[in-house]
């Protein structure tokens, strides 16, 4: 969320260099804001995109934007949720309706399962298939293969095409300033 991507989500990025090289390389410097889903949607275009089912869209009609299941009637919520509204945690993810003004929660490989529920801020459905791909910061021309949930898949695995990027950039400019001394 600070590298270019409308999303919350941790990453490890181990880069490796060779004993013998003297290479001087920094992780690029993060963004001083945040990117919001509002800046990454921007004039998404339209695709594809699953649906939720009757029953999931009364529940969701009830969820503010930035909401989740906490927003939600006690005995709807306990309907929903099931044996997961005794569990511990935090659970905040279920029943989540993302705020334009935030970062999206981390993208999965189901936009619409109990646990991975992301749910646009205007409309009772999950984010399209493009519009997760937004998120994850593919260009707009970036084709996916297979059918509907495979296209989620892909993109849901995928690592943030901005901050790769933005890395890979920071790899060429230590290689192009390598000391050889």
């Amino acid at each position: 969320m600070h590298h270019g991507v409308g999303q919350k989500r941790e990453r490890v990025v181990i880069i490796g260099i060779r004993n013998d090289l003297k290479l001087n390389f920094s992780f690029p410097e993060p963004d001083k804001s945040q990117t919001t889903l509002k800046e990454a949607l921007k004039d998404c275009p339209k695709s594809n995109g699953v649906e939720y089912s009757e029953k999931k869209k009364k529940v969701f009609a009830l969820v503010p934007p930035g909401g989740c299941w906490i927003d939600l009637p006690e005995d709807i919520a306990k309907e929903y949720m099931g044996k997961s509204y005794y569990s511990g945690g935090g659970r905040r993810g279920m029943a989540r309706r993302i705020s334009w003004n935030e970062p999206c929660l981390t993208l999965t490989c189901s936009p619409s399962q109990k646990q991975t529920d992301r749910c646009h801020p205007d409309e009772v459905r999950p984010f399209t298939v493009r519009e997760y791909a937004r998120i994850q910061s593919f260009p707009d021309d970036w084709g996916f293969c297979g059918g509907i949930g495979s296209q989620y898949k892909q993109i849901g695995n995928a690592v943030p095409v901005e901050m790769a990027r933005r890395v890979g950039i920071q790899i060429v400019n230590a290689l192009n300033t390598e000391n050889l001394d």
